[in-house]
C-alpha cells in the first residue's frame, strides 16, 4: 500500500477547491443504471455532478455491446460520510488498540475518505460496476462496498486474488472511466471522480472545481 495516495494524505487536503457551482442532477434520468436495491427512499444517492453526468454517460458510450454502467452510489449528504467514517474508524480501533489515532485514520480512509475532504459529499464521486443488457451485475471480485479486511484485499484495483473473469471486467470498467476522465481510489476498484481534491491531485491540476454540496432542494 506504501505506493499509493491515500485520501488522508496532506497533499490532498492542501489542493484549494474553486467551486464552479454545477448542480447536482439526479441520473435516473439518463441512460445510467442505478442499483435500486439501496435503501434510499428518497434517491439521494443517485445524484452527481453536472460534469460527471456527461463523463459518465461518454464513459458508458465507449462500453463493449451489451455492457452498461451500473450506479451504486453517487452524492452522499456530509453528516452520512461523518457517521461512516466513526464508525468504520471505530471498528478499527476496537480490532487494533495498540494503533495511534494517525493509525486508525490512516486504515479508515483505504475505505470511507475523511469527511473533510470526501468526494461523495461533493457530488464529484460515484461508486459504479459494470450490467449485462438485462441490468445483472457482473462479476467484478467483491461487492461494491467490501472492506479490505472482509475481502482480504481483493477491493483493491489491482488485486491479485480474483479471478481472470473479475480482473477483465475490471480492466473494461477502468479503460472506459479513465478515458472520459475520471480518476481511479486505489484500494477500491469501483470509486471513481471528477473534480474533486484526490482528482486534482492525481490529475495534476491546481485546483479542484467541486467542494462539498448541499441536497438538492427536492430531497
Amino acid at each position: 500500500m506504501s505506493d499509493i495516495v491515500l485520501m488522508c494524505d496532506p497533499r490532498v487536503a492542501a489542493i484549494p477547491v474553486r467551486e464552479c457551482g454545477e448542480k447536482l442532477v439526479d441520473v435516473r434520468y439518463s441512460r445510467l443504471l442505478v442499483d435500486d436495491s439501496r435503501q434510499d427512499p428518497e434517491g439521494v444517492f443517485a445524484h452527481v455532478r453536472e460534469g460527471v453526468l456527461d463523463r459518465l454517460l461518454r464513459a458508458q458510450a465507449a462500453l463493449p455491446d451489451g455492457v452498461r454502467l451500473l450506479l451504486a452510489e453517487g452524492y452522499r449528504p456530509p453528516a452520512l460520510q461523518e457517521q461512516y467514517f466513526t464508525q468504520y474508524a471505530g471498528e478499527l480501533q476496537a480490532a487494533n488498540p495498540q494503533w495511534t489515532s494517525d493509525q486508525v485514520r490512516r486504515a479508515a480512509s483505504r475505505f470511507v475518505a475523511p469527511p473533510e475532504i470526501a468526494p461523495h459529499t461533493a457530488g464529484a464521486a460515484v461508486d459504479i460496476t459494470l450490467a449485462d443488457a438485462n441490468g445483472h451485475e457482473l462479476d467484478l471480485g467483491t461487492s461494491t462496498n467490501a472492506t479490505p479486511e472482509e475481502s482480504d484485499g481483493a477491493c483493491y484495483m489491482n488485486a491479485k486474488n480474483i479471478s481472470a473473469k473479475a480482473r477483465y471486467h475490471r480492466r473494461i470498467l477502468a479503460s472506459v472511466l479513465a478515458g472520459a476522465g475520471l480518476v481511479n481510489y486505489p484500494t477500491e476498484w469501483w470509486h471513481w471522480s471528477l473534480g474533486d481534491r484526490y482528482w486534482a491531485l492525481m490529475s495534476h491540476s491546481p485546483t479542484a472545481q467541486y467542494g462539498p454540496a448541499a441536497p438538492p432542494p427536492q430531497l
